[in-house]
């Protein structure tokens, strides 16, 4: 809880993963891949509960196994490639409500992918969501390329600038970032309503690289691996 506001935390993860075969509870450093994010969230300051939202009975047993809540299988037309992860956590809100009747005032979107956020990351989220008056906050880091001055696109089989702008140097060219696929957190009511990321009055909180990869494929987990075991982060 944060000034009296109850969070719900929902880490969405579905069994079907194609780039890696069971991504989700592939163990990364001895340790399934999903535990890194329920165990940040339960070490969180703010927290008050933790869910998974899942298709496989197996990840649903890792998950307990470390902590989360596993309160309902999530149905199978939600546990596609084409499902949308704003879809699964409507579909978690409104089971919780329905079936528990219960009641919470923030909603924190933790992916199971990226395993290098610290639990501060979150809490500075919520802070920066309640502080600040936004509507909602998600975490980005700093972009590798700047599509001001070294992304290309070609049309009608040209090569242009993604963005047009006469910009000498990267350092001019105007800051952008990186979303991470991190950390979201909204008011619910303000997501149950508008059911989006980009919102009038949303935020972001900036991460480092080092704590934002997020994790795709094999060389993602190896590089995940080279990180945690430099921070010294991979004991269970």
């Amino acid at each position: 809880m944060y000034r009296h506001n109850k969070i719900l935390a929902v880490i969405p993860a579905r069994g079907g993963s194609k780039g890696v075969p069971n991504k989700n509870i592939k163990e990364l450093l001895g340790k399934p891949l999903i535990a890194y994010t329920i165990e940040q969230a339960r070490n969180s300051q703010y927290i008050d509960r933790t869910i998974v939202s899942t298709d496989s009975p197996a990840i649903a047993d890792i998950a307990a196994g470390y902590g989360a809540e596993v309160p309902f299988l999530r149905p199978e037309e939600l546990a596609t490639d084409q499902s949308g992860t704003i879809d699964v956590l409507v579909h978690a809100i409104d089971w919780l409500e329905k079936n528990e009747n219960y009641k919470f005032d923030i909603l924190a979107l933790l992916h199971a992918t990226t395993p290098l956020r610290e639990p501060e990351d979150i809490d500075h989220s919520i802070e920066l969501l309640v502080e600040n008056g936004a509507e909602n906050v998600f975490t980005v880091t700093e972009a590798h390329r700047n599509p001001y001055f070294n992304m290309v696109e070609i049309r009608n089989n040209k090569v242009s600038l993604v963005k047009k702008g006469n910009y000498a140097t990267r350092q001019i060219a105007p800051e952008v970032f990186d979303m991470n696929s991190s950390i979201y957190v909204w008011w619910k009511d303000i997501f149950k309503k508008k059911k989006s990321v980009f919102l009038e009055n949303s935020r972001i909180y900036i991460m480092p690289k080092t704590r934002s990869v997020d994790i795709d494929d094999a060389f993602d987990f190896k590089i995940a691996e080279m990180l945690l075991t430099d921070q010294g982060r991979n004991v269970s």
